[in-house]
């Protein structure tokens, strides 16, 4: 029994766009736009990758999602090593949905070292599906998981979402990020990218995409339509100059939402409490302060985040028979005082991860008292140093 005097409980709060395997690159991709973030830092280091410097970018990660309440994640890794990333999950306690990342074209900046072929590329997404999928008591699952349209072909993507079909499962990747992307695809393709991923398959309830800035009236008619999710992260939008996607609009015409951190690479932090106040504050100033309120974008980061994780029925809020994923939360410190007015307003609008108290997945406490139960916060910050370092070293930007 704990006793919560003066806290509250609530659902654990659930990301649904995050990179685990960047963690170990924070502050090293700053100030760039996309292009260049991904051709000069970020594909560099992620070709740089071992198992053991995977294992270790998402242990720091979890640990830093946990002790902040993100209690789910949907997780793109990169092109190989994926399996590292599953262990430190296994091992650390945090719920999961986690894809290979897949890339069968080479754009232009990518190392060749990320360079696979259409048959490997899914061979290997397949093999960790029959491995990881439903595992650590069906807290671990899989997703498939196509870059974005620039680097996959049409195969790959069709594959792609039959092999999250067959496999009951997601189909996750990145839709209409900045305008370069969006003109892009609509010059190689020769459609707008919403509707060039929904002849491949990748639509629909089974479907997350992450972004959504660049998105017409018609591509969000075809999103809500679909049933698609969209993955807000207006931390990374902003940071890389990407844009600021239209949610408000986006939920009006019925579109499926959710929220995520993206990755330290591209955000520093990855930080739900500043996420879901952030995606509140910057609707505002084009839409007037009644914009996106607390209850709305609290939805994004439990309901909404649960549907794109395929656990709509399993998580996102406290009821019989769902899983026991919480926190609790104290609020008792001075910048969330008086808190028993609006308590969903002061979740969204002032609180911080540091009031996270206790965290559970599946009824096992994984923090407890601000502190992480399941792995050691000094092994694991220590081997971090040490590996990003090493990441460094073999890319080159040591």
């Amino acid at each position: 029994m704990r006793d919560c005097t003066g806290c509250l409980v609530i659902p654990g709060l659930i990301q649904a766009h995050i990179h685990l395997c960047q963690t170990l690159f924070r502050g090293l991709a700053d100030d760039l736009r996309l292009e260049q973030w991904l051709s000069r830092r970020i594909w560099p280091l992620e070709a740089a990758h071992t198992e053991e410097t995977v294992y270790w970018s998402a242990m720091l990660g979890a640990a830093e999602l946990l002790l902040g309440g993100t209690t789910a994640i949907l997780d793109m890794e990169t092109v190989h090593h994926t399996q590292g990333a599953f262990r430190a999950l296994e091992r650390i306690g945090l719920r999961a949905v986690v894809g290979k990342c897949l890339m069968d074209a080479h754009p232009e900046g990518a190392p060749l070292e990320l360079a696979e072929s259409t048959d490997t590329a899914l061979a290997e997404a397949e093999s960790l599906a029959r491995r990881w999928h439903g595992a650590a008591g069906d807290r671990l699952r899989v997703c498939f998981a196509p870059r974005f349209v620039p680097s996959c072909s049409g195969p790959l993507l069709r594959a792609a979402s039959e092999l999250a079909e067959l496999f009951g499962a997601q189909v996750h990747t990145h839709a209409a990020e900045t305008i370069v992307e969006r003109e892009t695809v609509l010059r190689t393709t020769g459609m707008e990218e919403i509707a060039y991923l929904d002849s491949v398959g990748i639509s629909g309830k089974h479907a997350a995409l992450a972004h959504c800035v660049w998105v017409d009236q018609h591509e969000t008619a075809r999103l809500a339509r679909q049933g698609t999710n969209v993955v807000h992260c207006p931390s990374s939008n902003l940071m890389l100059g990407s844009g600021v996607a239209r949610v408000p609009e986006l939920l009006e015409a019925g579109c499926r939402v959710a929220i995520g951190a993206d990755g330290a690479a591209c955000n520093n932090r990855l930080d739900v409490f500043a996420e879901m106040r952030l995606a509140a504050l910057i609707q505002k100033p084009r839409l007037g302060a009644e914009a996106l309120p607390a209850g709305k974008v609290l939805e994004l980061a439990t309901v909404g985040g649960a549907r794109a994780l395929g656990l709509e029925n399993e998580i996102g809020s406290i009821a019989v028979g769902r899983r026991a994923d919480l926190l609790v939360m104290d609020l008792r410190e001075p910048h969330v005082t008086p808190a028993g007015a609006d308590p969903v307003s002061q979740l969204v609008y002032a609180a911080c991860p540091s009031d996270v108290r206790d965290v559970f997945v599946d009824g096992r406490a994984l923090v407890l008292g601000h502190e992480l139960v399941t792995v050691s916060v000094d092994e694991i910050v220590r081997e971090a140093g040490r590996c990003a370092a090493e990441l460094r070293r073999r890319a080159q930007l040591a």
